[in-house]
């Protein structure tokens, strides 16, 4: 989250002119960019945190409650839960099983697969992520802080790095905004 009171100088600006003048003049437009796509990830997940709260959801259990609200019957394999929100199996279960807890979602053996668990988002869920979605929309996503060209160009470049990464690869027509 944002400091209480702004700072009267950017550190990170600061840690940048560190870097240069121990010499380490390769490293410091790298060591600038990490570090502030670091500290914009914290202030934006406190953001994200502190609308959710009133729901009772992290942003991790907000995008699996929304993942299964988004399938046709409202349920995933844990596995595939995981794939497709990018997250270790262990994050899954730990955020599953809080969810569970709360009667958000059930847990149920794989009909065909014995090793595979289906997860199914229940009416409770579904009214919970209901009410969360608008207020995360407008307090967060439609106000993010940013023109719709600096969005617009963000998006692009974060989607050439992480496919450049690794994390995904071209799709036959690419959608936007790759």
């Amino acid at each position: 989250m944002a400091a209480s009171t702004p700072l009267f100088s950017d550190p990170i600006a600061e840690a940048k002119r560190q870097w240069l003048s121990h010499g380490w003049r390769e490293a410091a437009d790298g060591m600038a960019a990490v570090t502030s796509l670091m500290r914009a990830q914290q202030l934006m997940l406190g953001r994200v945190e502190s609308t959710l709260k009133p729901f009772g959801l992290s942003f991790a259990r907000f995008e699996m409650l929304t993942l299964l609200s988004f399938t046709k019957d409202g349920q995933l394999p844990m596995a595939s839960a995981g794939a497709r929100l990018q997250v270790h199996p262990t994050s899954v279960t730990n955020t599953v099983d809080r969810l569970e807890r709360d009667g958000l979602v059930t847990r149920s053996a794989h009909p065909t697969d014995g090793r595979a668990t289906i997860v199914t988002i229940t009416v409770t869920g579904r009214q919970v992520v209901t009410k969360a979605s608008p207020a995360l929309n407008s307090t967060v996503f439609e106000q993010p802080g940013m023109s719709p060209q600096d969005l617009s160009d963000l998006v692009r470049i974060l989607a050439r790095f992480r496919r450049q990464a690794g994390d995904f690869i071209d799709p036959p027509t690419p959608p936007d905004p790759l």
